[in-house]
């Protein structure tokens, strides 16, 4: 039996991770659309994901500075 993990913990979150993946996504010039985007190819959907945790390392380097 599959369970959804694709809940946020803090529901409010949603639009800030929602512009996040946007953001990320323009920087490494993938177009997403609001909503579904599995027309996407895993090596433009790993160019996201991988530029969003780029991102979030370095913002947590910076807070131990």
């Amino acid at each position: 039996m599959a369970r959804n993990n694709n809940k946020a913990l803090v529901p409010e979150a949603r639009e800030a991770l929602d512009r996040f993946k946007m953001e990320a996504a323009s920087e490494v010039g993938v177009t997403l659309k609001q909503g579904y985007n599995g027309d996407l190819t895993s090596r433009q959907a790993g160019s996201v994901g991988g530029q969003m945790v780029k991102k979030m390392v370095q913002a947590y380097e910076n807070g131990l500075k």
